[in-house]
């Protein structure tokens, strides 16, 4: 029944959600008390934490055969992030950021997320392809802790114990579990209601999977860091394009339907409108962010129709 797989998808996002905390909680106290630098841990183990969500339901997808959800989960992630939660954040209070942050990081995203296009479109992602992807993502952490400065601070070593294993193994736990849910429930959604698996992965898988996203950049913008705010999303894109569909067709090379491609080339039209208008005075201001937001409102309309 549609009613058990919408109650479904609800558990799966709070499983999703609650997992990837206690993950990234426990991974970090880890991480700090094996002595490794804190701008390293901010690169890598609260990045992957914000977007496991997204690894486990591309992933399973993947593995399941779902080629659709796969790709829409991370194409739909991405434009909310930039439409509905970017948007949204400027709409409440003006996102302000530094050229740095623009030629770097948002080109960096324009970057991946056009050569994503170029690679998609003979209608598939190749294992090979995945990897060069992924490749270009380790690349960049790497380049970033190489660059990157813990300000000369050196931070003192975390006093970790068995509490802090618990919440690694079973955080991770939730989200694999969390994301394999999420996919059964969207699929027998899809099925009953007689929409796309695309459209479907656009939506409300990538709706679910997008909550840390939200919480993180709203938890910032309200302590007034709306840099913080914006670079987590941009982050979170590039992250999302690299790595975790990267990793996805590794694990098992994905088919790409007209749909994708036709999503993959929005999403890049998206990314390069936020760059133009990160660009002028490095501000997102409020009647950018309502411009965001109606562009995402009208991907989701035309996605359902």
């Amino acid at each position: 029944m549609v009613l058990f797989d919408v109650l479904f998808v609800g558990v799966a996002v709070v499983a999703l959600w609650f997992g990837a905390e206690q993950f990234v909680t426990g991974a970090s106290r880890l991480a700090r008390w094996l002595g490794v630098p804190g701008v390293v841990v901010g690169l890598t183990v609260v990045a992957f934490g914000t977007s496991a969500p997204e690894f486990a339901v591309t992933i399973d997808a993947a593995l399941a055969g779902q080629s659709d959800i796969s790709v829409a989960n991370v194409v739909g992630s991405n434009v909310l992030n930039l439409g509905f939660i970017l948007g949204g954040v400027a709409l409440a209070r003006a996102l302000t950021t530094s050229l740095v942050f623009v030629r770097r990081d948002a080109l960096l995203m324009v970057g991946s997320t056009a050569l994503l296009l170029a690679l998609v479109l003979d209608g598939r992602l190749a294992a090979v392809e995945g990897a060069a992807l992924f490749g270009c993502l380790v690349a960049y952490l790497a380049w970033l802790a190489r660059n990157a400065s813990d300000d000369g601070v050196a931070a003192a070593p975390e006093a970790a114990g068995p509490l802090d294993a618990l919440r690694l193994l079973g955080g991770l736990a939730l989200v694999v579990g969390g994301g394999h849910l999420l996919v059964a429930a969207a699929v027998d959604i899809a099925r009953t209601v007689g929409i796309s698996e695309w459209a479907i992965g656009i939506t409300v898988v990538a709706a679910g999977t997008s909550l840390p996203e939200f919480v993180t950049s709203l938890a910032a913008a309200r302590r007034g860091r709306t840099g913080l705010s914006a670079g987590n999303i941009v982050g979170s894109c590039i992250f999302n394009v690299l790595g975790v569909l990267g990793l996805a067709a590794v694990v098992r090379p994905l088919t790409v339907a007209p749909v994708g491609v036709e999503g993959t080339a929005w999403l890049l039209g998206v990314t390069v409108l936020v760059t133009v208008l990160f660009y002028t005075e490095t501000v997102l201001s409020r009647l950018e962010g309502g411009l965001l937001v109606a562009l995402n409102a009208a991907n989701w309309a035309l996605s359902l129709t």
